[in-house]
């Protein structure tokens, strides 16, 4: 199974979001903000944790991390736009893409980055995730699994 990046389930969620009028390559960027357009949204992937270690290899809980910036021409629309993402993101378990997101924190708060060569203010907001294929996340799935391991 392949997994994508955290940045492109993230992604996927916030176009969901009606209130933020997000479009995909018009004002919503993945990994390079460009010069253009003023006001966009970009979602960076950032380090995150190492992996949980189990002794069943079937277990996997990912440990990602994002940096999601906001770019605007105007210093209030930007500061409500980062903090509006925040408060939709934090604290949320959601499956995205057949992966279950079992935690997602926001662990650096809405900060104001400086403005751009263009004086653009930009922010940022940093969040810790833990993911799972969605199949691999029931108690009960896992309950089963450890009972077979036991009864071979």
């Amino acid at each position: 199974m392949t997994i994508n990046p955290a940045s492109v389930d993230i992604k996927d969620y916030l176009l969901t979001v009606p209130d933020l009028e997000l479009e995909f390559v018009d004002n919503l960027f993945i990994g390079r903000e460009p010069t253009t357009p003023d006001n966009c949204v970009t979602i960076f992937d950032t380090p995150g944790f190492g992996r949980e270690k189990f002794y069943d290899r079937g277990i996997a809980y990912y440990k990602p991390s994002i940096q999601i910036r906001v770019r605007n021409t105007n210093y209030m629309d930007g500061w409500t736009l980062i903090n509006s993402i925040t408060e939709i993101l934090h604290n949320q378990a959601m499956i995205i893409n057949g992966m279950e997101y079992t935690a997602m924190f926001c662990t650096i708060e809405p900060a104001p980055l400086g403005y751009d060569a263009n004086s653009r203010p930009r922010f940022v907001v940093t969040f810790d995730l833990q993911r799972s294929p969605e199949e691999m996340t029931t108690w009960e799935h896992i309950a089963y699994k450890t009972w077979l391991d036991i009864i071979k």
